[in-house]
């Protein structure tokens, strides 16, 4: 979890805002597993994350100017990328949910 999404987080509950929701710890809870790719001669880092259903979410990074490429940085970029996929993904399996009932 960001320090932004522990902020906003914070805020939310401080809020009592209590309706069926998603959080950061269920967004992370979601994910069973991840690879990583670097493609050869590039600064393309793709990090693929797979859920716990199977579904693969995948999110890059690329530097500019290869003098900056920092493997492990575009994999934390690549993830967080991937990550930020997922909040779509589950509020729509959410609101499915919440429609259904």
């Amino acid at each position: 979890m960001s320090d932004d999404e522990a902020k906003i987080e914070a805020e939310i509950q401080a809020k009592g805002l209590n309706a069926p929701r998603l959080n950061p710890a269920m967004i992370d809870a979601a994910i069973a597993g991840e690879q990583y790719h670097v493609f050869p001669g590039t600064t393309l880092t793709v990090c693929a994350l797979t859920l716990r259903n199977g579904f693969i979410v995948t999110g890059e990074s690329a530097a500019a100017s290869p003098e900056n490429f920092d493997e492990e940085i575009g994999r934390k970029i690549a993830r967080d990328n991937a990550r930020n996929k997922i909040w779509a993904f589950e509020g729509y399996l959410l609101r499915e949910r919440l429609a259904a009932a």
